[in-house]
């Protein structure tokens, strides 16, 4: 009898081992986070421009330009102007139309029949029927889009409210910011680029307010050694701009630029709209598929702190060359 106990429990023991070894085999692994392979969304994800870098507005702006209320028609400032310059978003001053786009259409509205290049974005209005357009970087309500009127060429008519623009002299100025290690190298070639009006030296991505240079060397501030480059939106796109950005330093340099270590040198895109994101990401997968290991992070625009008169158009004065910023063609 004793003998039949011990086989069965015997037979018990192994059963038991074969069952756990089975299910060990079969059981999803577990995986630490910090070992999981980010996606490219989770990697780069966007945010809206934030509201701290958007212009106040007067209750009747807001109710318009966030209420999508509409002005009344025949009242608006630049309903009848016919003055040569460009027109820009009031809430964040990004530009939107050319006056060689501006028509008379005799709504009661300022009418264009083109936006600056990616400057618009288009939804279908709460009503169902109409389709609104709006500040691409902000989201602000700019007015209604119509098709086939056959008022111009391109049969096109942006019904703007006057409300949510301000005219300005001038070609279109549009702004991007990048960091690439030492901002002298980043402003002297971005300075020399066709279709850039200027290129300064700053501060931004951090958490301290008008920073010095003697601040963000401690490492304390969060602050990137950045530049804010001014250009024309109709003579250079923002991806070839950003593609000149990405071969005039090394984007794959993890811990600064060249012989510049510290994380006020790091590699950065901030970007202001989801354009400008989506511009971003594509171009560092279209170099990641060529082999090249991007450090190059993408952050949502911040506060730009130009940096001290010494340091801009540093080697303009000083009549020499960038020391670890040099044009390598990637694209």
């Amino acid at each position: 009898m004793k003998t039949v106990l011990l086989i069965i429990a015997l037979l018990l023991v192994v059963l038991l081992l074969l069952s756990l070894t089975l299910y060990k085999r079969n059981a999803p692994t577990t995986i630490r986070e910090e070992e999981v392979p980010m996606t490219d969304i989770e990697r780069f994800t966007y945010k809206p421009l934030d509201d701290t870098l958007k212009n106040s507005l007067t209750s009747e702006e807001r109710s318009i330009i966030v209420g999508k209320a509409t002005e009344r028609a025949f009242s608006g400032e630049y309903t009848d102007t016919n003055d040569w310059g460009t027109y820009y978003c009031k809430w964040c001053g990004s530009p939107l139309y050319s006056s060689e786009s501006k028509f008379h259409s005799g709504c009661g509205w300022p009418s264009f029949d083109e936006e600056i290049p990616h400057a618009v974005m288009r939804k279908t209005d709460a009503d169902g029927i109409r389709t609104e357009i709006l500040c691409a970087t902000c989201g602000g309500h700019l007015g209604h889009v119509f098709e086939g009127e056959r008022f111009t060429e391109t049969n096109t008519r942006h019904c703007v409210n006057s409300l949510s623009l301000v005219f300005k002299d001038g070609a279109p100025v549009a702004e991007a910011v990048y960091a690439g290690g030492c901002f002298w190298g980043v402003e002297h070639l971005f300075a020399q680029k066709d279709g850039v009006y200027s290129a300064v030296s700053g501060y931004t991505g951090g958490n301290v307010e008008n920073p010095s240079y003697q601040d963000v060397l401690t490492h304390t501030t969060g602050h990137l050694e950045a530049v804010k480059v001014l250009y024309n939106p109709l003579e250079i796109s923002y991806d070839d701009l950003t593609k000149y950005f990405l071969e005039i330093h090394d984007p794959t340099q993890t811990n600064g630029q060249g012989p510049d270590i510290g994380n006020q040198y790091l590699s950065a895109i901030f970007y202001r709209s989801r354009h400008e994101f989506d511009v971003a990401v594509h171009l560092i997968e279209i170099l990641e598929e060529k082999g090249l290991q991007i450090a190059t992070t993408l952050r949502p625009a911040a506060v730009f702190y130009p940096a001290e008169e010494y340091h801009q158009d540093y080697y303009e004065r000083k009549g020499t060359v960038p020391y670890c910023h040099a044009y390598t063609k990637r694209f």
